[in-house]
């Protein structure tokens, strides 16, 4: 899986791009990506149109960037879900913790 990462210049929103299977061999680089922005963005926008599947590590790691970003004050957001991955979101309830949108929506 590949992570590329942008911080606008306004500096408010951390955008993260996945692409590929998000899974436990991306951790690092997904940690690295939001712990690096200095200072921590007030919004943080994980763009998972390119994700095709899902593993167990990585749902911990999206709740890691929920703490790193406030915990329940944390504005996190994941556009562009695919339907097959957002089910599987609803499912473990981190719909309910963070701003999901489907592909398309």
């Amino acid at each position: 899986m590949e992570t590329q990462s942008t911080f606008p210049e306004d500096q408010t929103s951390l955008i993260l791009n996945l692409s590929g299977k998000f899974d436990y061999t991306c951790q690092e680089a997904f940690q690295k990506a939001f712990e690096a922005t200095n200072p921590l963005p007030q919004r943080n926008v994980i763009n998972a149109l390119e994700v095709h599947s899902i593993d167990s590590s990585e749902l911990g790691m999206l709740l890691l960037l929920r703490n790193h970003a406030g915990a329940d004050e944390a504005n996190v957001a994941i556009i562009n879900v695919q339907p097959d991955i957002q089910k599987l979101l609803q499912s473990c309830k981190l719909a309910k913790l963070s701003d999901v949108s489907a592909f398309g929506s």
